[in-house]
């Protein structure tokens, strides 16, 4: 079974940059797609960006959209998430998810979340 470790969390100031790593052991990323989400204190969880190995496309919410970015590095069978012109209202718990192939278009990868395969977390924390 596919297991997954986020890293590369930390405290940031705002307008900083971050770079979130995803780990996958027990499987190949090529037979996934990744998804990253987050959950603050208090507020839903909410979908993020997602990679999509069966398409070689990437998808990302409306808030992050032009400061994040998703990408995957075959050879070390992890998925990264580069987060840019960090916000106070991008501190949250980020988490990475493994899911079915096909499961980002059409944002289906939202509704997924619950089926796939996720990892521990890492908090990242946007303050001055």
């Amino acid at each position: 079974q596919l297991h997954l470790v986020e890293s590369g969390g930390g405290l940031v100031q705002p307008g900083g940059s971050r770079r979130l790593s995803c780990a996958a052991s027990g499987g190949t990323l090529d037979y996934y797609d990744i998804a990253w989400f987050r959950q603050a204190p208090g507020k839903e969880r909410e979908g993020v960006s997602c990679f999509s190995s069966s398409e070689g496309a990437t998808y990302y919410t409306d808030s992050v959209k032009g400061r994040f970015i998703i990408s995957r590095d075959i050879s070390k069978n992890t998925v990264y998430l580069q987060m840019n012109s960090l916000k106070l209202e991008d501190t949250a718990v980020y988490y990475c998810v493994a899911l079915e192939l096909s499961s980002c278009a059409f944002n289906e990868y939202l509704s997924l979340a619950d089926f796939g395969s996720w990892g521990q977390g890492t908090q990242v924390t946007v303050s001055s």
